[in-house]
């Protein structure tokens, strides 16, 4: 597991099927005897020499299928960190990073770190594995960093290689993992949830989850509903749209991120020098990625070409990252050197091309396993995948095709059951920035609209993915320690407006800003 990582300034991813043998709804598992998953106590123990005493571990054993909850069992690794004034303590609160295939082993040492204390003396904090991940019986397909690499863009003379890429790719999670890949699910996850709830004593549930973690809430909250207590969902995944449409909406959100951003740069044109009206600035961005796809840029070893530049598309939520970049890809290009601000090293991040070593394939895996083991909606048929990303890319010239190209989820075995229909009340807040580029405002929106019941948070100008504890001058602070304090939802929906120097603040580590977030392909 990785050390300790700071919360806020590191943060450097409908058609049902019908379910083939039908699932115990929370009302009839709760009527049947207790299986020995939900008899169990923990064997807590210090977590590391080099942690905290505080910060305790254990492993519990959750049934691979619920179907057959005496089965085959698979290991969930858990993590706590107790309140310490139990006079106050309210309950235990459960924590995700987000992902799917994020590890959240070690969120509460990041969360009693961050939390007000008056928030943080309320909880028993617990973090966990989810299910194929990290220390959770964790999940590889055998894939190459080329197979994990997400990002394609559409060509006609390339479509049937990456037509080759996803076939790759689902066939051999399948032959790695075969028998425990379609149990990597978000109902599982939640039923897991559920599990530790149990295993801990607790009659109800509280829970912050970000990116990911806001529809594994969801989920919960809709199949176990008299078990969720105080909730917290930020940065939302809006249910309609799982998961192609997730990929999707990064595309038509980025075109107004992308029309900000050149007024942005327009505005500073005497600093700059992109151009002086949003029309040049577009202009001079449009040029690069053509001469760049005419004669890729050496960066460092790494040659750049427009498709490169244009799968950055996250950076344009950042006008204040997203400009320099620019000035120093063009600089580039040109054969001059890098502004004295930007270093080779951060251009290849951003665009995607400086991993420190070579990375492991479990996020990759689980996020595939979830993203096509949710839902049956996705497409089976190569041709509509063709359609689609050739129509995208001229209507979304940023990201477009990336986000309808082929995707392995094409050739998945049919999901094991349906996904989680919204329909029953969920007294939860969401919280949202208005500039999110992983999970972008219209997303949040969905995700609060299929809650009925919950109430929104809007950061009105906050950048970035993440809200709660993340900037500690987000105007989205106190209304949410406020809920996590008393237990009571805002009256109505509330709209804050951010500090105009808070994305100024952030913006140095902005499109990377990935903690708590995982890596992956998706990075919800």
């Amino acid at each position: 597991m990785r050390q300790k990582r700071r919360l806020a300034p590191l943060l450097a991813a409908a058609g049902l099927v019908a379910t083939t043998v039908p699932l115990l709804s929370a009302t009839q598992a709760s009527a049947a005897p207790a299986s020995d998953h939900l008899r169990q106590k923990p064997a807590w123990h210090r977590c590391s020499p080099e942690g905290p005493a505080s910060y305790e571990c254990a492993t519990l054993k959750v049934p691979l299928d619920y179907r057959r909850p005496d089965g085959r069992t698979i290991d969930l690794a858990i993590s706590r960190m107790k309140s310490e004034n139990p006079a106050k303590r309210h309950g235990a609160m459960l924590l995700n990073p987000g992902g799917p295939g994020g590890s959240g082993l070690d969120l509460p040492l990041l969360m009693n770190d961050a939390m007000p204390k008056d928030v943080r003396e309320q909880y028993d904090l617990i973090g966990f594995d989810p299910r194929g991940v990290g220390a959770s019986s964790p999940l590889t397909c055998g894939l190459t960093d080329a197979e994990q690499n997400f990002d394609r863009a559409y060509r006609p003379e390339t479509f049937g290689s990456d037509v080759t890429w996803a076939r790759t790719v689902a066939d051999k999670c399948r032959e790695k993992a075969g028998s425990v890949l379609p149990h990597i699910t978000t109902r599982n996850t939640a039923r897991d949830m559920d599990t530790i709830r149990a295993v801990l004593g607790e009659r109800k549930l509280s829970y912050v989850g970000y990116s990911y973690g806001t529809y594994l809430g969801a989920v919960y909250s809709q199949m176990f509903p008299d078990r969720t207590d105080r909730f917290v969902l930020d940065s939302g995944v809006d249910p309609q749209r799982i998961w192609r449409g997730m990929i999707q909406v990064w595309a038509t959100e980025a075109e107004p991120a992308f029309a900000r951003w050149t007024q942005w740069a327009a505005q500073r044109s005497a600093e700059y020098g992109l151009g002086d009206t949003p029309k040049a600035v577009s202009e001079t961005f449009w040029g690069l990625v053509a001469r760049a796809d005419k004669e890729p840029i050496e960066l460092d070893g790494m040659k750049v070409d427009g498709d490169m530049i244009r799968a950055a598309r996250g950076v344009f939520f950042y006008p204040a990252q997203a400009t320099p970049m620019v000035v120093a890809l063009k600089a580039a290009a040109e054969g001059k050197p890098l502004p004295a601000d930007v270093t080779g090293t951060q251009l290849k991040r951003l665009l995607g091309g400086a991993a420190a070593e070579p990375a492991s394939d479990n996020g990759t895996a689980v996020f595939w396993a979830v993203a096509c083991g949710d839902t049956g909606s996705w497409p089976r048929y190569t041709e509509q995948y063709e359609r689609d990303a050739a129509k995208d890319k001229a209507k979304y010239p940023l990201y477009g095709d990336f986000a309808s190209n082929i995707k392995p989820c094409a050739f998945w075995d049919r999901p094991a059951e349906a996904a989680t229909p919204m329909n029953k009340k969920a007294n939860v807040l969401t919280v949202q920035n208005e500039w999110d580029s992983q999970t972008p405002l219209v997303s949040g929106q969905g995700l609060h609209r299929a809650l009925k019941g919950s109430r929104m948070v809007l950061a009105a100008g906050g950048e970035g993915h993440g809200v709660y504890l993340f900037d500690p001058t987000s105007c989205a602070n106190a209304p949410v320690n406020a809920y996590l304090t008393t237990g009571r939802l805002p009256d109505r929906d509330v709209t804050c407006q951010n500090p105009p120097a808070a994305a100024e603040r952030r913006d140095a580590a902005a499109p990377s800003k990935r903690l708590p977030f995982p890596s992956g392909p998706a990075r919800f």
